[in-house]
C-alpha cells in the first residue's frame, strides 16, 4: 500500500520512475511507493518535469502545486502535491 502522508503544505508520496516508457501511467506499487511509468529520458531533468506534468494533470491541480521534494536525481523520487490532504490524494488517485 502506498503511503501518503500529510505535511505542512499539502501532502508527499513515494514514487518509483521508469523512464523511457511506452507511455505515461501508473503501472502498479512498489513496496510502499507508487510505480510510474514515463516516455521522457532521464537527462537534463526531462523526467522529473514529465513526473510533474503527469501528476498536475492527472491529480487535476495546477503545475506549480506539483513538487519533488527527494530524489532528483534518482528513480526513487518523494513527490509533494501542494493545497491537497492525503485523504484527497489518496481519493483522487484511486488507491
Amino acid at each position: 500500500m502506498v503511503a501518503i502522508q500529510n505535511s505542512p503544505t499539502g501532502a508527499t508520496f513515494a514514487v518509483r520512475v521508469h523512464p523511457r516508457a511506452k507511455k505515461n501511467a501508473i503501472t502498479g506499487e512498489v513496496g510502499d511507493a507508487l510505480k510510474l511509468a514515463l516516455t521522457a529520458p532521464p537527462v537534463d531533468g526531462k523526467a522529473n518535469e514529465a513526473c510533474i506534468d503527469f501528476f498536475a494533470k492527472f491529480l487535476k491541480v495546477p503545475h506549480s502545486s506539483v513538487t519533488i521534494a527527494a530524489g532528483q536525481s534518482s528513480r526513487n523520487k518523494v513527490v509533494r502535491v501542494a493545497g491537497l490532504s492525503a485523504e484527497e490524494v489518496r481519493r483522487r488517485l484511486k488507491i
